[in-house]
């Protein structure tokens, strides 16, 4: 069992930037990878970003070049830049073992 707790979500202007944090407890050592999804209303949810245990990532590509995902110990975060009122969404914090764990989820919105 993981638990996942996220942080860092809120309001921000276009062109603005946020970091996301999450950090995980419990069985962390069976971690294979960490990443973040997002669901915008109406939308199903979607990868942004992933991690692996070894440092690999991958990115949604139209988040390639504003968002950097990052791990440190047993927390994955977030730095969204340049960011853009289609990224507003609830943004998901997820755990990959041998089932996939997620947090509650943070809402950004991105709107003037």
């Amino acid at each position: 069992q993981v638990q996942l707790v996220e942080s860092g979500g809120g309001l921000v202007q276009p062109g603005g930037s946020l970091r996301l944090s999450c950090v995980a407890s419990g069985s962390i050592f069976k971690i294979n990878a960490m990443g973040w999804y997002r669901q915008a209303p109406g939308k199903q949810r979607e990868l942004v970003a992933i991690i692996t245990n070894g440092g690999s990532t991958n990115y949604a590509d139209s988040v390639k070049g504003r968002f950097t995902i990052s791990r440190a110990g047993n927390a994955v975060y977030l730095q969204m830049s340049s960011l853009k009122p289609e990224d507003t969404a609830v943004y998901y914090c997820n755990a990959l073992l041998a089932t996939a764990y997620w947090g509650q989820g943070t809402q950004v919105t991105v709107s003037s």
